[in-house]
Formats: C-alpha cells, structure tokens, sequence
C-alpha cells in the first residue's frame, strides 16, 4: 500500500486532554537523563521561577506521538506502521510544560513527499493548555518503506 498523497491538509482532533503530573515528568527525565532538581523537587523548580515540577523540553513528544496515532491508524492516509521509521522530531515551545498542565492537541498532515519506494509524511501537532494558549508544536517526519 502506498500513503495517500491526497492526506495533506488532514487535521485530527482536538482530543482528550493529556495531564502533565509530577510523576510523568520525574519518569520521564529519569528515562532520558535529565537530572535538573527542577524536574524532580518542587521546592527547586519554584525556586527556579515555575509554579510546580517543569518538564524536561523533550516531553512534548508524548502528549505529540499520541495525537500522531491517528494520523498513522487511520486507513486512508495508508501508513504501515510496520514500515516505519522515525526520520526527524522539531520542538517549538512558547513556555514550558509543568506538572499540572492540561494539554490539547491537534495533529496536521503538513507534507508528504514520495520517492524511492519511501514516502516522508511530515505531521505538525499544535499543544495548547486548557485556556487554548499555545505551549509547544512538534513537528514529525516519518519515513514509510513501501512493501516490495
């Protein structure tokens, strides 16, 4: 199967609301070695001037990578995510993420190129908080290997 070119300008969403908690964000810097006392003690990262626990800036790809779901499952943009492989992640952030955050996202098909039996489907996902400010958008490529 081959991804639907006809999928650009797709958007999804929004969806449910993701909840930034200081557990989420002390998991997360331990898997990616983040050891600022600001993702870890309240006490610090107030200090530091934020209202709780700040994320480590990479945090932003899970709240993404769930809106991303949609783009890949859905049949009629034609990603095998079986064939998949990541090719580039973006951060843009307006402010950091803290605990006590609640996020909403929305995920667009921005781009997809196609050549070499690889189609790039680039995604961009706009984070927003509960007031509708922007936080962050990621923006995504994947590289799709078509099936031979």
């Amino acid at each position: 199967m081959t991804v639907n070119l006809d999928a650009v300008g797709r958007s999804y969403g929004p969806f449910e609301p993701y909840e930034v908690t200081r557990v989420k964000i002390r998991e997360f810097a331990d898997a990616v070695d983040a050891w600022s006392g600001a993702h870890r003690d309240v006490a610090i990262a107030q200090a530091e001037g934020y209202e709780d626990l700040v994320a480590p800036t990479t945090f932003a790809v899970i709240i993404a990578q769930k809106a991303e779901f949609h783009v890949v499952t859905d049949p009629e943009v034609g990603v095998d995510f079986s064939m998949v492989v990541h090719a580039d992640e973006r951060f843009t952030h307006v402010r950091p993420l803290v605990a006590g955050d609640v996020i909403y996202t929305t995920v667009h098909i921005d781009d997809i190129k196609q050549r070499a039996g690889i189609s790039m489907v680039t995604s961009r996902t706009e984070l927003v908080d509960a007031d509708g400010a922007p936080v962050s958008t990621v923006v995504s490529t994947l590289a799709v290997r078509e099936a031979a």
